[in-house]
């Protein structure tokens, strides 16, 4: 059953069309869109696979693309005897978008012919009798006649892209053709060339040089070497190069204190003559044309009144430098001056590499050489005050003393604070001749802050010495230097102590007998600088010694009756000076002993550690115990009257008792119990010198101390008592001991 043809009734049928197409006036579709009109809407199915073409419209696909093609036209020429025809060349565009034609003819100058567009962009109808159809992509192809609207066209050839497309749609291209020439253009041109103008004005077009090149500037550093003349030094100059028209100006740049007025140009711009200078000449004889002296009378117009010299007889011809003459290493004459080009910029070396292919820019250097230094003498020494003083007068008329920088860091690096001494102390012993010196013995003490030394001699009761201050502080010269000489005197330096080491100081001769702790440790950390300090270089040289490892091992082993893998320390030494023969300095054997000895148990005695502490209290003046009791009972929460290690020296600190940590670390190992717990209440109480008095700490002096085994017969206290052969075997033979 139909539905009635009434309002509400009915559906439109594009509903549901995502396109709509403009409207294309083609061959084969009328209408609007792709629907022909008068006809129905196909299904979308076909017989026909997918993929045969593109779905895409032909103004899409082919937008911006043409075929061109060369032709030419013969035609009769009736009114002149000349010429029978005439060649013209034209231009034809295919526009594939819409299949429109355009034909255009090339301009040429002074033709006297409309040129350009000779037939506008449309569609152009099949010659008859196939006026009702256009022309097609299929109607053209290279070696045939084409007529347009009665006008034959002969195409001789066509560009590489509308070859590629004839072929790809199946169209198979003739070869190209022979264009003829045009027989009236070949007989002007050679009309032309015989001709010689009685006014030959030659153009100079500079125009498009200017528009090509306007702002774009070349800039080469230069050197002028004058130094050759009086007065005269190498001026450093910047030269640019003008490419609108071919001009150079040089600047000059003065450095600072140069002594000369500043200029604002050294070469003002201009074009500058290869060979120059080439003197003076009068206005008007160097010019781009030759005015012959002919006078034909007087006009309005005085410019018809000269003629040109053709022949240009008596001509001034004058190079000028180009941009092709200049680079990198040429030297070019600036009026008498030879002016080298060291260096350009990175635009001056992208034009060379782009217009001449030069990919060398290696620059020259334009700072002159130094100057040959010219030692400065000095006169001698005079003796008054130092070496410094009188060297400053040297310099300045007036001696104003300036702080050396160097020293005043390294002081300040270098000097003591807290209880790094950095200070180098040494046990040494006057070498003499007199019975009544031999035994006298010294401290010498070296402060690295300033490189000074002094020598102290501890009193001996008795002795016959007075003891004290033997040198004060102060540097000390090396041995063997004039002393009347003008340049500064060389010094005793750290590295040339150390342990078994002689020194000479100021005509006194000492040998260093031993050091302190804090002595040896220092080198012992630094021993780049103090090779006998360092371990691997001491047990290198008994390593030398392998041939004789058996032997060695035979010899401990025999020393060591009870095998407790240790030898005392007097046994120790004997055996390695044995071994090798002078070889092993006194430093170096010191050195291997502090490694491979048996530590002692310290067991130091709590009234001893008590009367240190109050000695140091006593010094400082500190007497604030309740205050220090009365922190503890309120950290003291449970009321135990203990309290934790860790919280009494953290108390300690904190109060700034004046105790070191050593010793702090011991007193409180004393004091605490299995718990780690302190009372500390008896703590303060036994540091309390006000009320907990102990006896004086009598005041040992090194010399006085006596070991148990004497080594060699002087005072000097030993590293340690015994050494781990065991250990020391097997590091350096890799032996082992049954």
């Amino acid at each position: 059953m139909a539905l009635p043809l009434l309002p509400g009734y009915s559906f439109n049928r594009n509903v549901g069309k995502s396109k709509s197409h403009r409207m294309l006036v083609t061959e084969g579709k009328p209408g609007i869109g792709e629907l022909p009109l008068g006809q129905k809407t196909k299904p979308n199915y076909s017989v026909f696979p997918k993929a045969m073409g593109s779905a895409v419209p032909s103004w899409v696909a082919f937008d911006k693309q043409v075929l061109s093609f060369d032709a030419y036209e013969e035609y009769e020429v009736h009114d002149k005897r000349q010429e029978k025809y005439r060649i013209r060349y034209y231009k034809i565009f295919f526009y594939l978008e819409d299949d429109t034609i355009q034909v255009n003819e090339p301009e040429v100058k002074n033709s006297g012919l409309p040129q350009g567009t000779f037939i506008r962009r449309h569609r152009i109808p099949l010659p008859p009798p196939d006026d009702d159809q256009f022309y097609t992509v299929y109607h053209f192809n290279i070696n045939i006649d084409i007529v347009f609207y009665g006008r034959t066209f002969k195409i001789y050839d066509c560009d590489a892209f509308t070859k590629n497309f004839l072929k790809k749609i199946g169209i198979k291209v003739n070869p190209p053709g022979q264009c003829p020439e045009d027989p009236y253009t070949k007989m002007r041109k050679e009309t032309l060339d015989c001709v010689q103008p009685l006014r030959p004005y030659e153009s100079f077009d500079t125009l498009k040089q200017f528009l090509e090149y306007d702002k774009k500037v070349l800039r080469f550093f230069c050197l002028w070497d004058d130094s050759v003349s009086l007065f005269g030094d190498r001026r450093q100059l910047v030269l640019h190069y003008f490419l609108s028209d071919d001009t150079i100006e040089i600047k000059e740049l003065l450095p600072h204190n140069s002594g000369r007025d500043p200029m604002s140009y050294f070469l003002q711009r201009g074009k500058l003559p290869k060979y120059g200078p080439p003197g003076a000449y009068q206005p008007g004889e160097v010019t781009d044309r030759i005015v012959l002296n002919v006078y034909s009378g007087y006009r309005v117009s005085r410019v018809h009144g000269y003629l040109l010299d053709k022949y240009k007889i008596g001509k001034l011809e004058q190079e000028f430098y180009k941009d092709s003459d200049l680079s990198i290493g040429t030297t070019i004459n600036v009026w008498g001056r030879k002016v080298l080009l060291c260096d350009c910029d990175e635009f001056t070396k992208t034009y060379y590499k782009t217009k001449y292919g030069i990919e060398n820019f290696t620059s020259i250097s334009c700072k002159p050489p130094s100057p040959p230094k010219i030692e400065r003498k000095f006169p001698p020494y005079t003796g008054f005050g130092s070496e410094e003083d009188s060297l400053r007068s040297c310099i300045g008329l007036v001696p104003i003393p300036r702080p050396n920088l160097e020293d005043f860091r390294k002081f300040m690096e270098i000097d003591s604070y807290g209880n790094i001494s950095n200070i180098l102390r040494f046990f040494a012993k006057l070498i003499t001749d007199k019975c009544a010196d031999q035994d006298r013995l010294f401290i010498i003490s070296y402060f690295l802050s300033n490189n000074t030394i002094s020598v102290f001699e501890p009193i001996e009761r008795n002795s016959g010495n007075a003891g004290g201050l033997f040198l004060k502080r102060m540097r000390v010269k090396r041995p063997g230097q004039e002393v009347f000489k003008s340049e500064l005197s060389e010094y005793i330096q750290p590295e040339e102590l150390y342990v078994g080491a002689k020194v000479n100081v100021n005509g006194y001769l000492f040998i260093l007998l031993n050091a302190d702790e804090y002595t040896l440790k220092f080198m012992e950390e630094n021993s780049d600088r103090f090779p006998f300090s360092n371990l691997e270089l001491a047990l290198q040289k008994l390593k030398d010694e392998k041939s004789k490892s058996r032997e060695i091992k035979q010899v401990f082993r025999a020393a060591d009756c009870k095998v407790t893998k240790m030898v005392d320390y007097n046994t120790f030494r004997d055996i390695l000076m044995g071994i090798t023969v002078g070889k092993l300095t006194e430093q170096e054997f010191i050195t291997i002993v502090r490694h491979y000895g048996v530590p002692d148990e310290p067991c130091v005695d709590l009234n001893l550690l008590i009367a240190m502490a109050h000695e140091q209290l006593k010094k400082n003046f500190f007497e604030n115990f309740e205050r220090l009791i009365s922190c503890c009972i309120y950290e003291d929460r449970e009321k135990k009257n203990v309290l934790p290690s860790k919280d009494i020296k953290r108390l300690c600190k904190s109060s700034r008792l004046p105790l070191t940590d050593d010793l702090l670390e011991s007193l409180v190992s004393k004091f605490e119990d299995s718990e780690k717990q302190i009372n500390y209440e008896s703590f303060f109480s036994a540091l309390n010198w006000r009320i907990n008095r102990m006896p004086e700490l009598i005041a040992i002096s090194p010399l006085k101390e006596r070991c148990e085994d004497v080594w060699i017969g002087m005072p000097s206290p030993i590293p340690s008592k015994y050494v781990n052969y065991f250990k020391f075997l097997k590091d350096v033979y890799g032996l082992d001991v049954e």
